[in-house]
């Protein structure tokens, strides 16, 4: 709801939304319910419910899990992943809540169908791993976020202690090596996402621990997590988020959930019974820490409790217990019982941290290699994959195009390959983290800079970690472009007559970059683009991707590269299907256009709107007049000046790519006569000579009233709000 327009007023902007988070539409019903509940109007509590509603009936029938971002409008899941951390972690909390609070079975039944389905899929002990909901026996990455750690808390609530106490242990001991939780860590505990934004999911989890088992080691939890706080996040004016747990960095920022949860979770983790004013037990907490009271669930029932929910699977009955535990169930005669389940999991963090191979022993030559080398190893080579398999590492093809590895020593063929797996391994990681201390490019830039374009198309490049440094080539390398045969580019190219003095597109995958580059340096290419072979992976939504060598000295490859995304890919192509001719400039930032292109933009303005100054252009230079009465040739043959790229006037930066055809005039004259181009290429001096001269003709001869030159803006801008409505 647009707050100063409402929800239908044009200038409200609204409407245009999509997608939201599980978790965004699942996590309404209890702060609904209660004012529905003390205002006795119903309609807060329905529309919540229906939200609920939805989303169950939306959830994959066979895995029963539900994915992170779902289609507002037609109920499809965007992103298909499913876990229990960020973008889904409260809906599956309110579930639960809402049954405590509100007293309808239905809550309680789709809550013990999804959680079932976590406890079979997701929960790997003591890991949550995101899996897919369709494919739901493979990983959908290797990394935990660290809003998971509420979830040994829900399960408390649920009755569930064992894997609660598991989780949560595993936790404290990736806090304990890093003094706070990351945002993102990897299965083997590495960070993944270095900020710490002093969340208080962990502490939430270990209040609820303490009420159920009353084990004075959750007050050592608790004090510890007290100690990091004031030692490394207490500033004068408050406690900051941490920028980075590895360096201690602070970000200025302290978010209100951090007094809203941590410090009362602190604070009811110690305190005592007589510490408290009133009896906290009458009342569940939201997902924010807030307390709604139990005696809403028998005031003002608007809403008649029956069950809607449909299509159970055939759970275990023990999963169904509808019954609260207590301490003396949980735990009969035996104060051990959680110790005994912590204990196997106190040095979790180091062991799953391996070493990495030193320097001075790989030039020894200690122990022995394994069958297959970290820097030989080709993603695409079905042997290596066998070998893997063999060693018992397994390969996740994550969805930006990368791949992650795991080893799982239980899954080798023998102990001898689990140790063969585990010295690929560090060999791989070793690799992996000189690539990252390799120092991080900034983007590049890909102009389209032929007609009808004229470098108003600017697209985010990915930089090679090897070949021409465009930033040190300010001019950059300009060309048209062609496809390669392979279109992959990991063997001889078969086109090389199409490719040479061209820049070459090619397709990701298959081989490395530096192969590629290779490929089509031999083939006479100035030049290479490769485009990601992930479908609908864009600039937008995805990190920078950097293109790096292959372990092996690159000194050979003297061309630029540069990488698209799918998306950025897909608009070359299709100009090139288009238009035939594309022709781009690869730089290390985009160009402006200069005054001759811009002086030829507005010949060609003046020639649509005023056709008597199109008559003084053409008495005043033949050539000139062929600008003025046919645009196509005059654009097409100045293309070729390396001067000219785009209109001064027009901000590349701001212009929309998918909009580009609605602002250049006349985009039919791509067909325009090849003499032109030919003349152009020939004679590219004369032709600038011609057109600089011809300029200060018109300028010098034909002095433009201020109302032409206003009319003339008014058309530009006209053309972009035009632009920005479509993109609208």
């Amino acid at each position: 709801v647009n707050l100063k327009f409402g929800v239908r007023h044009p200038e409200a902007r609204t409407g245009t939304e999509t997608d939201t988070c599980t978790a965004c539409a699942g996590t309404l019903i209890l702060e609904f319910a209660a004012l529905s509940r003390f205002t006795g109007t119903s309609i807060f509590e329905e529309y919540a419910r229906k939200a609920l509603d939805f989303i169950w009936e939306k959830r994959q029938r066979s895995s029963n899990l539900v994915g992170v971002t779902i289609n507002i409008h037609t109920g499809d899941w965007v992103r298909k992943d499913s876990g229990v951390g960020a973008g889904i972690d409260s809906y599956y909390e309110y579930l639960l809540k809402a049954y405590v609070l509100l007293g309808d079975d239905s809550f309680l039944e789709r809550f013990n169908t999804h959680y079932d389905a976590i406890m079979r899929y997701i929960s790997q002990p003591p890991l949550l791993l995101d899996v897919h909901i369709h494919k739901p026996m493979l990983n959908a990455r290797t990394w935990m976020d660290s809003l998971l750690a509420f979830f040994p808390g829900l399960q408390v609530l649920k009755g569930d202690i064992r894997p609660a106490i598991e989780t949560h242990e595993m936790l404290y001991q990736v806090i304990k090596k890093h003094n706070f939780l990351p945002e993102a860590f990897t299965t083997d505990f590495r960070v993944h996402w270095a900020q710490h934004p002093l969340r208080p999911e962990f502490a939430e989890s270990t209040y609820f621990l303490y009420k159920a088992t009353g084990d004075p080691y959750y007050l050592e939890v608790g004090k510890t997590l007290i100690e990091n706080l004031n030692k490394y996040a207490r500033v004068p004016c408050g406690f900051a988020a941490m920028k980075d747990v590895r360096t201690g960095s602070h970000e200025d920022r302290m978010d209100s959930f951090f007094l809203a949860e941590m410090f009362k979770y602190l604070y009811l983790l110690f305190a005592d019974k007589e510490d408290m004013i009133f009896d906290i037990e009458d009342y569940i907490f939201t997902t924010e820490a807030h307390l709604l009271p139990l005696w809403l669930s028998t005031t003002n029932q608007t809403i008649s409790k029956k069950n809607t929910t449909t299509e159970y699977t055939e759970l275990d009955d023990s999963n169904f217990d509808w019954t609260c535990p207590n301490t003396q169930i949980l735990f009969p005669n035996d104060p051990m019982f959680a110790q005994s389940i912590r204990e196997p999991l106190k040095n979790v963090v180091d062991k799953s941290c391996p070493r990495g191979i030193s320097r001075a022993e790989e030039s020894l030559g200690s122990g022995p290699k394994p069958p297959l080398r970290a820097r030989d190893f080709m993603a695409s080579n079905p042997e290596h994959l066998e070998i893997l398999k063999k060693m018992g590492v397994s390969l996740i093809h994550l969805k930006d195009g990368r791949v992650q590895l795991v080893q799982h020593a239980v899954q080798a063929a023998s102990s001898l390959d689990a140790e063969d797996g585990l010295r690929f391994m560090q060999e791989m990681i070793e690799l992996s983290s000189q690539q990252q201390k390799e120092q991080q490019l900034p983007p590049r830039a890909v102009q389209i800079v032929s007609h009808p374009f004229f470098g108003r198309v600017v697209l985010t490049a990915g930089p090679a970690q090897f070949g021409m440094d465009l930033s040190k080539h300010k001019a950059g390398t300009r060309g048209f472009v062609a496809t390669i045969k392979p279109y992959n580019g990991c063997s001889e190219i078969t086109n090389p007559e199409a490719v040479k003095e061209k820049i070459a597109l090619m397709q990701r995958g298959q081989c490395m970059f530096a192969e590629k580059a290779r490929n089509i340096q031999k083939a006479g290419a100035i030049g290479g683009i490769v485009i990601d072979d992930n479908e609908g992976s864009s600039s937008d939504t995805a990190p920078l991707f950097q293109m790096a060598g292959d372990g092996k000295n690159t000194d050979d490859i003297t061309i630029p590269m540069l990488f698209l995304f799918n998306k950025e890919g897909n608009i070359i192509l299709d100009a090139i299907r288009e238009y035939e001719a594309v022709e781009v400039l690869l730089s290390d930032k985009a160009k402006d256009r200069d005054l001759e292109m811009e002086n030829m933009d507005q010949k060609l303005s003046e020639n649509d709107s005023h056709k008597q100054n199109s008559e003084e252009a053409t008495s005043a230079s033949q050539d000139v007049g062929a600008v003025s009465e046919e645009p196509e040739e005059g654009e097409n043959s100045d293309v070729t000046d390396p001067d000219s790229l785009s209109p001064a006037h027009a901000d590349s930066d701001s212009v929309s790519i998918s909009n580009q055809d609605s602002y250049v005039p006349g985009t039919d004259e791509a067909s325009a006569p090849e003499p032109a181009c030919t003349q152009g290429d020939h004679q590219p001096q004369e032709q600038k000579t011609e057109t600089e001269s011809n300029s200060k003709v018109n300028w010098d001869n034909k002095v433009q009233p201020m109302e032409s030159i206003l009319a003339d803006w008014n058309e530009d801008i006209e053309a972009f709000e035009m632009m920005e409505k479509d993109e609208l």
